[in-house]
């Protein structure tokens, strides 16, 4: 019986060292399994920025292929601080001048900017004090604009002048009053578009229209008087033709007569009326009777007595 026992009986030394033997295995397993997800994790992440820096690669290339040095893009001009009385047909002269009449292309460079502004200097005398610069998609053009204060016209051709006697090319521009100047003397030779006229008798009459235009500022924004004049007349200026006759004269769009008088600052030699006195006559009268058309046969300002006519003047004998 003791034998039989002692057979049945399971060493307890063989069961421990089963157990450490299989306790081994298990925390191995559990140690190896992050090591293997975290290797796969890097290689796949490795492989990712590989793959995506090479489509970076190949879209850069792509898109600089495609886009053009900002020097070889086409650039669009554009006028700033343009005033309101400018039209778009003196605007488009403008553009067709600064680009060379379409003989030079626009680009968004530094040499381009320069043509521009180099042909604009030599063939728009409408702008001074010129300036072109670049844009992220076009080209800017500061200037001053000069403003026509007088027409002349000598046989079929028409130019105009500024009130510094700057000459400027004809174009049609009707949101200004720009009054005509008639009986000029022929002392001068007429100079290049952009270059001062200087005769003495223009001067004079472009001091009287510079006058009115200042005035009409002042008090008749809204319906300048200098739209009602046609001509402006400079044939007897200083008296050339008759020492006794008004030197200029003045003429509305309807015929009636503005007897002017002496040039501006001499009125004391010929003793008239001052030029501030003349003035307040003229405006005095435009704004009473709200126009200088179809009213009088003409209006005086020249003697300091005298008492500008009323509309049914025109009536009496």
């Amino acid at each position: 019986m003791a034998k039989k026992k002692k057979k049945n009986k399971k060493d307890p030394k063989d069961q421990k060292t089963f157990f450490v033997f299989d306790s081994s295995r298990k925390k191995k397993k559990k140690k190896g399994t992050p090591t293997n997800w975290m290797t796969v994790l890097k290689i796949l992440l490795v492989v990712c920025i590989f793959a995506g820096t090479a489509v970076g690669l190949v879209f850069l290339d792509r898109y600089v292929k495609k886009v053009e040095p900002a020097s070889e893009r086409p650039a669009i001009l554009k006028l700033t601080g343009v005033p309101q009385w400018v039209n778009e047909g003196l605007k488009d002269r403008i553009y067709a001048a600064a680009s060379g009449f379409g003989q030079q292309s626009l680009t968004l460079s530094e040499d381009a900017a320069m043509n521009v502004q180099r042909n604009i200097a030599e063939h728009v005398p409408w702008l001074s004090e010129v300036s072109v610069r670049t844009t992220s998609d076009r080209l800017l053009i500061d200037a001053q604009w000069r403003k026509p204060v007088a027409l002349i016209e000598e046989g079929k051709n028409k130019f105009y002048v500024d009130e510094n006697l700057v000459m400027l090319d004809y174009v049609e521009v009707t949101s200004l009053p720009i009054v005509k100047v008639t009986g000029l003397s022929d002392a001068n030779k007429k100079p290049v578009y952009g270059q001062e006229w200087m005769k003495e008798d223009l001067q004079a009459a472009v001091a009287v229209l510079t006058m009115f235009d200042m005035m009409d500022a002042r008090v008749a924004k809204e319906n300048p008087l200098l739209f009602e004049i046609g001509r402006i007349d400079m044939s007897n200026f200083n008296g050339r033709k008759k020492k006794q006759a008004a030197h200029i004269v003045l003429y509305a769009t309807d015929g009636t007569e503005i007897i002017w008088g002496a040039e501006i600052g001499t009125w004391q030699r010929y003793m008239e009326s001052p030029d501030e006195e003349k003035l307040a006559k003229l405006y005095g009268y435009y704004k009473e009777y709200g126009t200088l058309l179809r009213g009088v046969k003409f209006i005086n300002l020249r003697e300091p007595t005298d008492k500008i006519s009323k509309p049914i003047d025109k009536y009496n004998p």
